[in-house]
């Protein structure tokens, strides 16, 4: 646990370092705030001074990440605090990613069992069939479809998602978020089961005269998901961050609503502070993860 949260810390400030770079020398924070008139010199200047642009970019990140570590994240080009916008933002999302988590766990991974075990059957061609489907189809053609069809044309649910964004009306965003990974986390499970159920210790479960319930959650399975956990966690933070089309179409005022806002208008304070704290959930996804291998085969062990 030491380790892992030791080897963190680089990653951590080597990822920030990156988005702050990225973003402050690649673009002009101050030509989005005059909007298509060009900001004269003098007031360029002065807001150059004001939002502490005027300085040296490795003296803009020590100071910027110095605020991180007393919980400032900066304020928008609007005077509106980072922290308030993270605070309304990252609930929504994070309800958002679990909604999805959970349609990946339950659907993909029962279709990935249920084809692993009756690999070459017509159920198994069947889910090979629709899995490719959805991967070949793009988010936002998946998104505007429900969309048409569930909330516009059958009326079964709203065609756009409250303020509250409870977990009742993310129940389809997050079937469309999810769609393209659950695809994926069916494929794999169904790969590592067929690999596995031929492996020497299922065999051995078998002939001993386990139940084949028994044989399969507790050998079968408990192997067969470890690159499928892999996925999973670092399909988290990619969830979040990656929601943008998602929450556009939904009109959901999540992570992703803000990000394109703060691209838009080319609020630096805004993307930086945003991206860093996911540079935080991918971490600690990847700790999680790490984990769980232990807990999935005791075998594992961290030398």
């Amino acid at each position: 646990m030491i380790r892992r949260l030791l080897q963190m810390i680089p990653v951590f400030f080597g990822a920030t370092l990156l988005i702050f770079l990225m973003v402050n020398v690649m673009g002009d924070p101050i030509a989005g705030l005059c909007g298509d008139r060009k900001c004269d010199p003098a007031t360029a200047a002065q807001l150059k001074k004001e939002f502490g642009l005027d300085k040296p970019v490795w003296q803009q990140y020590a100071t910027y990440m110095g605020n991180v570590f007393t919980g400032d994240f900066g304020t928008a080009f609007n005077g509106q605090k980072v922290t308030e916008l993270m605070s309304s933002a990252f609930p929504v999302t994070l309800r958002l990613t679990l909604v999805a988590i959970v349609f990946e766990i339950v659907i993909g991974i029962s279709l990935g069992v249920l084809t692993g075990l009756r690999r070459g059957k017509p159920v198994d061609t069947v889910v090979l069939l629709l899995t490719l489907v959805v991967i070949s189809i793009p988010t936002f053609v998946t998104g505007l479809l429900l969309q048409l069809l569930l909330g516009v044309e059958w009326g079964v649910i709203k065609p756009s998602v409250s303020t509250e964004a409870t977990v009742d009306e993310l129940i389809v965003p997050g079937l469309v978020l999810a769609s393209v990974s659950l695809a994926y986390v069916t494929r794999l499970t169904r790969t590592s089961i067929a690999e596995n159920r031929r492996a020497d210790y299922v065999r051995t479960a078998v002939a001993k005269g386990l139940p084949r319930r028994r044989v399969i959650t507790r050998h079968l399975l408990r192997n067969s998901l470890i690159p499928v956990v892999t996925f999973i966690g670092t399909d988290v933070g990619a969830l979040m961050g990656g929601a943008i089309v998602t929450e556009r179409i939904f009109n959901i005022h999540g992570v992703g609503f803000q990000l394109y806002q703060g691209i838009l208008r080319q609020s630096t304070q805004t993307v930086v502070g945003f991206v860093t704290v996911l540079v935080l959930v991918f971490l600690l996804a990847n700790l999680i993860v790490d984990l769980l291998y232990a807990v999935l085969d005791p075998r594992i062990r961290y030398a």
